[in-house]
């Protein structure tokens, strides 16, 4: 089921009477003392004098601990910041034994699949991809899973997965359930109320958005898992400058204008698009600033798409304030059950009259 559209009558979290835009604004903020700054500072130092709780700059930053604490308070949960999503995916992986068993989606996140093959073409692990829709082949494949990983809506499919019921099925066999809630945000979705062990995040798309930030986040309720986790992190040394970390603070404080915004602008576009006779599929999912559509005449109306606009940007990345949108199969690496045709659309925070005026003149000029 699609999550409601973020407002001000949004629930508030298990852990705070304050709803989540409140929480975006409110969190990892200094104390309220007198010629207190309002944003937390940004803290430069690699070196700390000995004899306290960091000691070193690989264990931790004022900055870093402001970003996490706003993070995990948005999930409901416990926060550890990465110097990118995909140093934050493979901790994750690293909590996979040899030869253990990981579930995932066929469609997900390009970088998660291509970690995926690559351990297990070394024999790391063995990892079963599966329809994310199909939610009883799912729970058939968790037999036997260390690892069962989910996105939804999936990248770039924009597919919708039941984790209530995938996540049951996952614990019943044993296995850790992780989310990449990247697409969604905890504005639209907190799998960890729904008992999930480990949300993941891109924080470069959405959370930061403004694309001018790497930034990686995992989130946790489980204290001995945030603990194996953070040990993870230390050990390789996968962690974010204390610019970036205060530039994803900085991002984060709008989240839930450039969400409602973007949401809105995407919900709008998705109705026009399916009626043009160049498009002949729409993927949304009724939630999100993401669309997928897929060109009636293939790869080459795609590509040429992508280059016909003035106001959206041809880029791979997405979360940003201004619109972009790729074809997705031109990474060798897409699976082929990806259509040629299909355009990834990250719908930003323009005015969507002008947004459709470009699109729409593009469009049209692939029919004449």
């Amino acid at each position: 089921m699609a999550p409601d559209i973020p407002s001000d009558q949004s629930p508030a979290t298990p852990a705070t009477s304050l709803r989540p835009h409140t929480l975006a604004v409110t969190l990892g903020r200094p104390d309220k003392q007198p010629d207190a700054p309002l944003n937390t500072p940004i803290t430069m130092a690699a070196t700390y004098v000995a004899g306290g709780d960091v000691e070193y700059g690989r264990y931790g930053n004022p900055t870093w601990t402001a970003l996490e604490d706003a993070i995990g308070g948005l999930e409901g949960g416990r926060c550890l910041t990465f110097s990118s999503g995909l140093a934050a995916v493979a901790c994750v992986l690293d909590l996979v034994g040899l030869g253990g068993k990981v579930v995932a989606p066929r469609h997900a996140y390009n970088g998660t699949v291509m970690q995926l093959a690559d351990l297990e073409s070394r024999g790391r692990l063995v990892c079963e991809l599966v329809d994310i829709t199909d939610t009883d082949a799912v729970v058939a494949a968790c037999e036997g899973a260390v690892l069962v990983w989910l996105e939804s809506p999936t990248n770039p499919a924009l597919e919708v997965a039941d984790i209530a019921t995938i996540r049951a099925a996952a614990h019943e066999a044993g296995a850790y359930v992780v989310v990449d809630n990247t697409f969604a945000t905890p504005l639209l979705q907190r799998p960890l109320e729904d008992e999930v062990d480990i949300v993941v995040h891109s924080a470069t798309k959405y959370l930061a958005g403004h694309s001018d930030v790497l930034m990686g986040a995992l989130v946790t309720r489980d204290d001995e898992l945030y603990s194996v986790l953070k040990g993870r992190r230390d050990l390789i040394g996968a962690v974010p400058g204390a610019f970036e970390a205060w530039l994803t603070l900085r991002g984060l404080r709008t989240l839930g204008l450039r969400v409602e915004r973007s949401q809105a602008n995407a919900t709008e576009l998705a109705q026009r698009l399916i009626q043009h006779p160049a498009i002949s599929e729409v993927r949304y999912p009724g939630f999100g600033g993401i669309i997928s559509v897929v060109l009636t005449e293939g790869a080459m109306a795609a590509d040429l798409l992508t280059r016909k606009t003035k106001l959206w940007v041809h880029a791979t990345s997405l979360g940003g304030v201004e619109s972009s949108f790729e074809r997705r199969r031109r990474w060798k690496s897409e699976p082929a059950t990806i259509p040629d045709g299909l355009v990834r659309m990250s719908v930003g925070i323009e005015d969507v009259e002008d947004l459709w005026a470009d699109l729409v003149k593009a469009l049209d000029d692939l029919v004449l």
